[in-house]
């Protein structure tokens, strides 16, 4: 399903223009031909966007009396070189659905609510399969491609930090060369 320039301009609006996902909603809009690889099906809903300043912050398990297996050997540490963007959005991807080659200038932390997605890495151009209660982060940088090629709607929460005065999503212009899948 291709979103028409009314479809796109209210997805736009409602998005706020954010980043550099509104330059491509903003040439498709005006009329003049998007580079990007766009996607179809793919709809994100953003719950919630704010800024996180600078911070390092160690989080281990000290109550020694969790039933956990691994409680004794947990920790986190977090480390933001400057202030940081921390946005949480909805996604949903139609049964056929893909999000169109891209990339995010920080990394993406992704749980799957229902459904299933295949998650397509630009570089090595390998697939992988995620399910229902699995999680994944999608690294800084990397480009890829969301797709759902079954029968249901996926759905899946994405929590993002990025750098601040960034966008949430950089589209990628091409599909990286022998990357079919």
């Amino acid at each position: 399903m291709i979103h028409s320039n009314r479809t796109i301009a209210a997805i736009a609006t409602r998005l706020g223009l954010l980043g550099a996902a509104a330059g491509g909603i903003a040439l498709a809009v005006v009329g003049v031909p998007a580079t990007a690889t766009p996607g179809s099906g793919f709809a994100p809903s953003p719950l919630a966007v704010g800024v996180l300043a600078e911070t390092m912050i160690r989080a281990e398990n000290l109550d020694k009396s969790a039933k956990a297996a691994n409680a004794d050997h947990w920790d986190l540490m977090l480390k933001t070189g400057n202030d940081s963007t921390v946005g949480v959005d909805n996604i949903s991807v139609q049964p056929g659905g893909f999000s169109g080659w891209h990339k995010h200038a920080g990394i993406t932390m992704v749980t799957v609510a229902s459904g299933q997605i295949n998650w397509v890495d630009g570089v090595t151009c390998t697939m992988k399969t995620y399910r229902a209660g699995d999680t994944f982060i999608e690294p800084a940088g990397r480009p890829h491609n969301v797709k759902n090629p079954y029968g249901n709607t996926a759905t899946f929460a994405a929590v993002q930090m990025r750098p601040v005065g960034t966008g949430p999503r950089i589209d990628v212009p091409v599909a990286p060369p022998n990357c079919n899948l």
